[in-house]
């Protein structure tokens, strides 16, 4: 029995493309009629869109497409389209047998016979939504990224391409820098650096450095789209490809303009606390040695006398006046130092600083040679200040001396007088108000920063040896530092210097003094002597003055006279106190001043530490500056 196979007849061209595309699982691949009925159907159709071939030939290819956009006539428009175009392809949401939805990427073409007659429709449909997922997954990561750089306004973030030119920019670049997004993308970014960053190449270094070893960070100066100056941390990183290819570089700004500024205030406060602390716990020092050398001096002082007369018109003579005369220069040393630590005794006034210095004139110009042009400029409304004249003098003599000698060659000096306002801290350790200025300023040849640090110690000096004791500007920092005032030195090296005085002013026009002449003070002190002290004191202040010895007394007085100021004493033995006294004036007649006076320092005072704080506090004995610094704080 012949069990050999049957031979197989060999397929035709079209029977292979039949199987073809009936084998295809991974394309919907079907013939549509020209009304766009279904009359083939493949395993890839039935795979993705669920209908076996005799559940959908001869229905109508729109069943595959969602209500809304058969309601829009999507089908039959695309349809036509393939006719007109010869092709129509496109990509949207389809429907499967169970009602799921897919995203379709479709193609359809005309079919035609040989004599051009429409047969029908090739659709070829792929079901991609994965890859539409994946998409969407990462447009809406890349939407939230974008929304997340743009509502960033700290910080500048923007991109760079490999050249340095700006591609994107968010909102806080254009808060901080200026420029908004069309004025500033496919610009370079060095236009953000100053000219002097730019000619130095500081740009072209920074991209250099990011992009060799991946990161650049800095801070400096950066200029906005309208010129001005801020002072910038940048950051720079470089963006790779997958092959290592540079792509560009991510560029982060943060403006630290008011944390650099706030950095630099405190340290010049600590600068000035530290200078503060430094001169306090020098001039203690020289203090205690300037009485121990006075002490000292007055022994051999006295010792030199005895020896005079007991060899006067002796050999020894003109050894003994060597010795008085090293005597008086050590005892004028002791002075300066003594002025240095505001120890030494002043008898201030109230003066016209201009009549000072102009009734000084001919001595300050003798100090300066004849090869300086000295000049006064003396503002005439410059207002009186509370200072001993005699050592006023003596200060602005030693400026001038110094100013002097900074110009061994000729130059300039000025003496300048006025009026000025200070704000809070604008001079370290004075208080916002009036102030009296006066000031020394020479062309000399100016003082290096170290040396504007060390130029109130005793004893410091720049000069040759022989030439000067360094005691001549911490004179005059001691004596306006004890007179309620303080010394500014301003100077630059090879430019000059100008060294400014400022004293508390005493003036009817501010708007925080009244007219001192019309003023009435009430005094009340149960002590006579002080009583008188004190009286003397206000009236050479210009005021008039009312006196009462116990708080009693002071109540009649207050409800009978008009009072501007009251000055009580805090302790007095019978009835009412200088606080309790102080709080009924407060309460009863607000607009006096109110000014308390004690022998005991406020803590030892066993009083209402509360009310005694509300008022302003003199401590014996009080001299006349004391008591105008009190009165510019009395309320």
């Amino acid at each position: 029995m012949d069990t050999s196979h049957p031979a197989r007849q060999p397929l035709t061209d079209e029977q292979r493309l039949q199987y073809l595309i009936a084998g295809i699982s991974d394309y919907a691949i079907y013939m549509l009629d020209p009304q766009g009925y279904v009359n083939s159907w493949n395993a890839g159709a039935q795979r993705f869109k669920g209908y076996v071939e005799q559940e959908i030939l001869q229905q109508h290819f729109s069943r595959f497409y969602t209500p809304e956009d058969r309601a829009s006539g999507l089908p039959a428009q695309a349809l036509a389209h393939a006719l007109e175009h010869g092709r129509y392809e496109s990509e949207g949401w389809r429907v499967r047998k169970d009602g799921a939805r897919f995203w379709a990427h479709v193609v359809i073409d005309p079919i035609y016979d040989d004599a051009g007659a429409l047969l029908g429709f090739a659709k070829i449909t792929r079901d991609v939504t994965e890859r539409k997922l994946a998409e969407d997954k990462l447009r809406d990561s890349e939407q939230r990224f974008r929304l997340l750089v743009q509502g960033v306004t700290d910080y500048a973030l923007y991109m760079l391409t490999p050249e340095g030119t700006v591609s994107n920019w968010n909102s806080g670049a254009q808060r901080i820098k200026g420029y908004c997004h069309d004025e500033i993308v496919g610009h370079h970014f060095s236009r953000f650096y100053t000219d002097e960053d730019r000619l130095s190449g500081m740009p072209a270094r920074a991209l250099t450095t990011a992009g060799d070893v991946g990161r650049y960070e800095a801070e400096g100066w950066r200029v906005r789209k309208d010129g001005t100056r801020f002072w910038a941390n940048v950051v720079i990183d470089a963006i790779r490809g997958e092959d290592g290819r540079l792509l560009g570089y991510a560029k982060i700004t943060r403006d630290l303009t008011e944390k650099k500024a706030a950095a630099e205030a405190l340290d010049k406060a600590q600068a000035a606390l530290f200078q503060v602390q430094k001169m306090e716990s020098i001039g203690q020092l020289t203090g205690g040695i300037a009485h121990d050398f006075n002490n000292l001096l007055s022994v051999i002082s006295s010792g030199l006398e005895v020896l005079t007369m007991r060899h006067a018109g002796g050999s020894d003579a003109k050894t003994l006046d060597s010795m008085r005369r090293a005597i008086d220069r050590g005892a004028n040393m002791t002075q300066q130092l003594l002025a240095f630590a505001r120890q030494q005794p002043l008898e201030p006034e109230t003066r016209n600083v201009n009549r000072i210095v102009s009734g000084f004139e001919s001595v300050l110009r003798r100090a300066a040679n004849s090869s300086i042009d000295f000049v006064l400029t003396l503002d005439p409304k410059t207002h009186n200040a509370v200072i001993d004249a005699a050592r006023l003098e003596s200060a602005v003599l030693n400026l001038v001396v110094n100013a002097r000698d900074a110009m061994p060659g000729g130059g300039r000096i000025e003496i300048v007088t006025g009026n000025v306002l200070l704000s809070q801290d604008q001079v370290h350790g004075l208080a916002a108000g009036p102030w009296v200025r006066l000031a020394v300023s020479d062309t000399g040849s100016g003082m290096a920063p170290e040396t504007i640090a060390r130029a109130f110690e005793p004893f410091f000096t720049t000069k040759e040896v022989g030439k000067g004791t360094g005691l001549g500007l911490a004179q005059v920092y001691g004596f306006i530092k004890q007179s309620g005032g303080d010394v500014v030195i301003d100077s630059v090296l090879g430019q000059g210097t100008t060294i400014a005085i400022y004293l508390p002013a005493v003036t009817s026009n501010a708007a925080h003094f009244h007219d001192v002449e019309t003023e009435t003070v009430l005094i009340v002190e149960d002590e006579p002597d002080l009583l008188d002290v004190a009286s003397s004191l206000f009236m050479s202040m210009g005021y008039d003055v009312m006196t009462a010895a116990s708080g009693t007394d002071a109540l009649g007085l207050l409800a009978s006279r008009d009072v501007d100021i009251l000055f009580t004493d805090v302790v007095m033995p019978n009835g009412m106190n200088g606080v309790e006294l102080a709080a009924y004036t407060r309460q009863n007649y607000p607009n006096i001043k109110v000014m308390l006076a004690s022998g005991y320092p406020q803590p030892a005072l066993r009083l209402d530490r509360s009310k005694l704080g509300e008022f302003a506090f003199v401590s014996k004995p009080y001299r006349l500056s004391d008591l105008a610094r009190s009165l510019r704080s009395a309320h």
